[in-house]
């Protein structure tokens, strides 16, 4: 049992019939739902933190509580870096246990990205992490990243490679279509599979993420605004379309919607429910034990991860 890199995950995954899913976590409750869905469906795990987790939560407390997990269930887990805006923020993390790190610079001109990353991945690497970066960029709202989609644009094939080579990075987030935040598509579902073949093509060997995949599954979108809840129009990845990308060279699947939205639906069905309990454990056990079926779901139905630990 140990905190482990993504790097063994991902050479089991890629080329294969399934991807590893990246979930992110904000406090305990979400931690233990995730791992007591990883160990029913005997899955491999890579736990995420975003730079909202970090603000709310503390990092130091979002480590221990992710070794605690490890120490706890005897699982391998990836501590992830989700994210990172610098390098100042993925030396940190690097520094502070964390297996791997994200620098996402697809905000900035290609060759000031390539530059951030290659920083990264030469300090990184020097310590026994890995990086995964971006290029292209999603739309959409998640913690400090706001992208509209005048802003947003699809990965380049080429420039796929050539970042790839240039910077040695071991797992590239590609755009082609997807987004964050729980209001994806305004109409019909896309995604191009033609550029993630290609860009899968060019560089075979490398592990390709796929970010803003949540489903927003609109059984728990229901139940929020069935109980008290205002999400209008909420609309994510249909779930067919995350198992086509995993056809081609996705090996890790990014969800964080998902399970904001299984937890606080059940949470404020518990609260209209049983409108005298104020104890928190009272709910906060109904919304730890949803996020433990949502994500089974995610790992056994849509990733094909089941009994691939």
């Amino acid at each position: 049992m140990a905190l482990v890199t993504t790097t063994e995950m991902f050479k089991k995954a890629l080329n294969s019939d399934y991807a590893v899913g990246a979930f992110n976590v904000n406090n305990m409750e979400i931690i233990q739902g995730i791992v007591d869905a990883a160990i029913e469906e005997n899955a491999p795990l890579i736990l995420q933190v975003s730079a909202g987790a970090r603000k709310y939560a503390r990092s130091i407390y979002l480590t221990k509580l992710v070794e605690a997990a490890v120490e706890d269930t005897g699982l391998d887990i990836a501590l992830h870096l989700d994210h990172g805006e610098d390098f100042d923020i993925c030396k940190k993390c690097v520094d502070d246990g964390f297996t791997s790190v994200m620098i996402d610079g697809s905000k900035h001109p290609f060759e000031e990205n390539i530059k951030m990353t290659k920083e990264v991945v030469d300090y990184a690497h020097d310590h026994g992490v890995v990086v995964e970066a971006e290029l292209g960029r999603l739309a959409g709202v998640e913690d400090n990243i706001n992208v509209d989609e005048r802003s947003a644009t699809f990965t380049d094939p080429q420039e796929a490679k050539e970042f790839v080579e240039r910077t040695g990075v071991d797992s590239l987030a590609v755009a082609i279509g997807t987004s964050h935040g729980a209001y994806k598509f305004k109409g019909t579902p896309y995604l191009d599979f033609e550029r993630l073949d290609e860009i899968h093509k060019l560089i075979p060997e490398i592990p390709l993420v796929l970010h803003g995949a949540s489903t927003v599954i609109p059984e728990f979108v229901d139940k929020c605004n069935k109980y008290g809840g205002n999400i209008p129009g909420a609309q994510g990845v249909p779930e067919d379309m995350i198992r086509e990308a995993v056809k081609h060279g996705v090996c890790k699947v990014n969800i964080d919607t998902d399970i904001r939205l299984a937890m606080t639906a059940e949470i404020r069905k518990f609260l209209v429910e049983n409108p005298e309990v104020f104890d928190p454990r009272k709910y906060l056990g109904p919304a730890r034990d949803a996020v433990k079926g949502m994500v089974s779901h995610k790992i056994r139905d849509v990733l094909g991860a089941s009994n691939k630990r």
